[in-house]
């Protein structure tokens, strides 16, 4: 039985629920999955299909969290707060232990900090807890000499900032995240989902990979000791996997900033739109310059993490490069494990995001995302 898809898209965007439709047509009947756009600052795309879900679902959107957290970062850059050539220890003196006294806020938010996890690993406790991560960050040795390379810090990388806003500010970077950005926009994007929203929370359901791509996962270097295991916390004991992390009530209470955020599709790209472009009488969060420097690329190469070509600015990842080549340079955004997608593309007034509930293969953005932006883009382009 084909899906009935449900919402709205604004003259000229016709084709994008027509495409949206088409990749749902070809899922599996119990797929889940939300759509949204704006361009200049108006909501253009606002689509959803699967049983139960409405515009107001609530998804666990993993590391689409990490554009929420630099968002923040970026508004206190651009405000003087922070500096992004002070080294780290101006705001965190601990963190100069082993060697990384010389590491500056830019290398760092570049993920070239080398600190990806612990030899020793967080317990599931640790890592609902940004301030717990930061803590034993401090005193671990890098795995490769600090601003020399680059590695993605999928768990850690939002406490690390994190600590450095708190020891700027006073504050958490999810309180000042609240403050400024998710409460006075309304946005459904939570860094710290309250218990009075839970019900509106959609549980991650655990990829299904048929026998050829479950083939291409057994394939995978996953020596329990490997960089890619201490990054993603896969050398501890009984280490739970991604979907069991977003479905603890602990983590998304917490909302840590690397991965625990939990948001719907108008929250991922409402954040952006907001960031780049007047919204509701609001002028844009970002300025000119501060929207070129985020997404100006500082990492681009082989991730001794990821093992693959990646490329990031500062807390983003470079979206033009890294996924889709048609966006404008400069566009900025952050993917999620289970599938998510969110950006700004500055040049187009873009801003885009999605949602869904059961993770894709092989994990980060989904692969539709290629189409569905391709689709919105191109609309975008022609209005």
């Amino acid at each position: 039985m084909t899906q009935e898809i449900h919402g709205t898209v604004a003259d000229g965007f016709e084709a994008v629920r027509e495409e949206f439709a088409a990749f749902v047509a070809g899922e599996r009947p119990d797929y889940e999955g939300q759509l949204s756009a704006f361009v200049h600052g108006r909501r253009v795309v606002d689509l959803w299909a699967g049983e139960g879900v409405g515009p107001d679902s609530l998804y666990g959107v993993f590391s689409s969290t990490k554009g929420a957290a630099h968002l923040v970062v970026a508004l206190l850059v651009q405000e003087g707060t922070l500096e992004l050539d002070r080294k780290v220890t101006y705001y965190w003196p601990e963190f100069a232990a082993e060697g990384k006294g010389q590491l500056t806020l830019r290398d760092l938010l570049a993920h070239r900090a080398g600190v990806v996890g612990l030899d020793a690993g967080f317990t599931a406790q640790e890592l609902a807890d940004d301030r717990a991560v930061a803590e034993r960050l401090a005193d671990q040795k890098p795995f490769w000499r600090p601003g020399t390379a680059f590695g993605y810090h999928a768990l850690v990388i939002g406490a690390l900032s994190g600590e450095i806003v708190r020891r700027a500010t006073g504050h958490s970077l999810q309180e000042v995240y609240e403050e400024r950005i998710r409460a006075p926009y309304g946005l459904d994007f939570h860094l710290g989902l309250p218990e009075s929203l839970e019900p509106r929370y959609r549980s991650v359901q655990a990829m299904m990979p048929t026998a050829t791509q479950q083939a291409l996962l057994d394939a995978a270097p996953t020596g329990p000791h490997t960089l890619t295991a201490i990054a993603f916390n896969q050398h501890v004991p009984q280490a739970g996997d991604l979907a069991d992390y977003a479905n603890s009530r602990a983590v998304r209470a917490k909302g840590p900033a690397s991965a625990g955020g939990v948001a719907a599709a108008r929250g991922l790209a409402g954040m952006y739109a907001a960031a780049i472009s007047e919204v509701a009488d609001r002028p844009p969060l970002l300025k000119p310059d501060t929207i070129a420097e985020v997404g100006q690329i500082h990492s681009i190469g082989y991730d001794l993490v990821a093992r693959a070509h990646k490329s990031y600015g500062l807390g983003f990842q470079a979206v033009s490069d890294m996924w889709y080549p048609f966006l404008g340079a400069g566009a900025f955004g952050h993917s999620g494990a289970g599938g998510s997608q969110a950006f700004a593309d500055p040049r187009s007034g873009l801003a885009y995001g999605y949602t869904r509930r059961r993770m894709a293969f092989p994990g980060g953005a989904a692969p539709e995302n290629e189409r569905l932006v391709r689709a919105v883009h191109q609309a975008a382009l022609a209005v």
